[in-house]
């Protein structure tokens, strides 16, 4: 049966903002599209069942009481990192994604944090860490190379970015990195990176 028909519905919300400051040294230096944004991502709890210690978009399933997927992604981000939706402009909503290991149908939700509010980790048991990335950060090619699963005399390959937080490097891999390569190539903000340079995935991904 097709997974469009089987699966189960789930919304991710994409959300674009302003940096608090650009740092000086790229001001100076890089003149680079959104070298001045950031988009929010949470890294979700390694005690999870399914895609533990991922970075993620905020999200999840569509509730019977969602009013679709704008609803149930503005919801889902309000209770995985404390995010106000009232500070949310919905700009629009990207063609549902269909997800064959998990049968989910994810529908991405784009928008723009006209008014931030605080986000942080609400649940320990969901997110491990919740943070606001650098759009020019995830841009750069030195930030940039594939993840490779090796498997049973197959080869599975996919776009993945590293990103500093902080507290820590992340890497970004998987349905999210395959989103945020797809949107940044649409939008035209991509710059050429090393597609041969593979990145190590995190400790236990590849079980999969």
């Amino acid at each position: 049966m097709p997974i469009a028909e089987s699966s189960r519905h789930a919304a991710v919300l994409i959300l674009f903002g302003v940096l608090d400051r650009v740092p000086s040294e790229r001001s100076a230096v890089d003149d680079r599209v959104g070298q001045d944004l950031d988009v929010l991502l949470l890294a979700r709890a390694a005690t999870l069942r399914a895609h533990p210690g991922e970075v993620a978009f905020p999200g999840g399933r569509i509730d019977p009481g969602d009013a679709g997927p704008t609803a149930a992604a503005l919801r889902e981000a309000h209770e995985e990192t404390g995010l106000d939706p009232a500070g949310v402009d919905v700009l629009g909503m990207l063609h549902p994604v269909p997800l064959s290991f998990s049968r989910h149908l994810v529908t991405p939700v784009l928008g723009w944090w006209r008014e931030r509010s605080a986000v942080r980790v609400v649940d320990e048991g969901e997110s491990a860490a919740v943070f606001r990335a650098p759009v020019a950060d995830l841009l750069d090619p030195a930030h940039r190379g594939v993840t490779v699963i090796r498997r049973d005399g197959h080869e599975w390959r996919g776009p993945a970015f590293t990103i500093d937080t902080g507290s820590g490097t992340h890497t970004v891999w998987g349905f999210t990195a395959m989103l945020l390569d797809a949107l940044f190539d649409r939008l035209g903000w991509a710059e050429p990176w090393d597609r041969a340079r593979e990145i190590p995935l995190p400790s236990g991904s590849a079980r999969r």
